[in-house]
């Protein structure tokens, strides 16, 4: 007889994901959960990255693969977990990043604004509770911090998270980016729970150290990619200027109904609890079918910003530790004003300025402690000889340009 309580998934990073639980299986069905196939993971890094077309389905499931080999670590070490708080757990991470909107975090709080993602993944969640007849309630408390063993959380949402853990990992695998590579089974192994707080132990110092300057790294050669961004920025002027155009009266539709309903009804989408089947239904193929669409439209500052995507000629980036000067900003303009015909305001789509930050390690955030042999606990910034000591944990910023070529 065929066991319909638990299945396999391939998977190209950590190999074999087993789904052993039918609530599992229930969410992984449904029609919410699908939809993250249809999110790339990393927006537009493919356009540098070639192999970087994975999605955040397949994410969620190595985040999920990692949680169940940290749960199964901590118990072995007798740490009280009971039935009922690992699969709360499981459920919290393999649904903490189902509110993502297309492209993931390109459109971040520009589609619908003053949302973030994890707030729309909390309303999807008490949907999906509703569903499943109360069967997420741990997981709820869990995912928003509210459940008293407080480590559970701490391994979804932290500086030393499973889901940290998965896309550094997944995302060096499909960019071939060899510097994001982590020692995360070493991590694993040495994870330790004291006064109900999740850390590590102390053998575990240059495995997180390796941790986080990867993560450094793979956020200026991947994630921050000049390209990367001028395709982020210029798919955020995209939308901008669908919405300027719609708020004009011009006539504007991109071909997806739900696409359509966020940009036509942006005063009334909130909150987005109301919406949330429109919202369910957006992904990055809706945006992508828009910008093909849009590349005819009479307007020129649409059309020029969509053939830029699609033709991948993209606008121009130069990054540098100090502001740009207004001056060059005018002159840069004044040439788009030339060339294009547009007044000024309209030649600030093709040139504009903006910033792209990264902390190695924030101390204003979740700290990694190390627990030592004789039980004394030290943030990771404060051991000796620290890798990651105090100027790591200042954000590196650098400001940015993009102009057409």
């Amino acid at each position: 007889m065929v066991n319909e309580t638990r299945k396999i998934i391939n998977d190209p990073v950590h190999g074999f994901i087993t789904i052993d639980h039918p609530l599992l299986l229930q969410i992984i069905a449904h029609p919410y959960y699908q939809r993250l196939r249809r999110i790339h993971q990393m927006a537009f890094a493919h356009l540098v990255y070639p192999g970087a077309v994975h999605t955040r389905l397949h994410h969620s499931l190595g985040a999920y693969h990692l949680m169940c080999d940290a749960l199964r670590e901590l118990k072995g070490k007798g740490f009280e977990i009971n039935a009922e708080e690992e699969l709360g757990a499981k459920v919290a991470i393999l649904l903490h990043d189902i509110g993502h909107g297309p492209f993931s975090h390109a459109l971040e709080n520009v589609l619908i604004k003053d949302v973030n993602h994890e707030a729309i993944s909390l309303a999807i969640m008490e949907v999906l509770n509703k569903e499943f007849n109360g069967q997420l309630d741990i997981a709820i408390k869990i995912f928003t911090n509210r459940y008293p063993k407080k480590f559970l959380h701490q391994l979804i949402s932290g500086q030393l998270d499973v889901d940290r853990m998965d896309y550094l990992t997944r995302d060096s695998f499909f960019t071939g980016v060899s510097e994001g590579v982590i020692g995360y089974d070493r991590i694993i192994k040495m994870l330790t729970v004291h006064d109900g707080e999740l850390m590590v132990e102390e053998k575990a110092i240059y495995s997180i150290e390796k941790f986080l300057v990867s993560r450094r790294l793979m956020y200026w050669q991947v994630y921050l990619h000049k390209t990367v961004l001028s395709a982020e920025k210029n798919l955020v002027k995209i939308i901008e200027r669908a919405k300027e155009l719609i708020g004009e009266k011009k006539e504007l539709f991109s071909g997806s109904l739900a696409l359509d309903f966020f940009l036509h009804n942006e005063e009334n989408n909130y909150p987005i609890t109301k919406h949330l089947d429109q919202f369910c239904q957006l992904d990055d193929f809706d945006l992508t079918s828009a910008i093909k669409n849009w590349m005819s439209h009479p307007d020129k500052i649409l059309s020029n910003l969509c053939r830029f995507i699609v033709d991948r000629n993209l606008l121009k980036v130069k990054l540098q530790a100090n502001p740009f000067s207004q001056n060059l900003v005018q002159e840069l303009r004044h040439k788009v004003c030339v060339e294009f015909g547009l007044d000024e305001k309209e030649a600030g789509y093709f040139v504009f300025t903006g910033e792209a930050a990264n902390t190695t390690y924030n101390t204003m955030d979740e700290r990694i402690n190390i627990l030592f042999k004789d039980g004394s606990v030290k943030d990771i910034s404060k051991v000796d000889n620290a890798l990651i000591h105090q100027t790591l944990s200042s954000p590196v910023k650098k400001f940015y340009i993009c102009h057409t070529r």
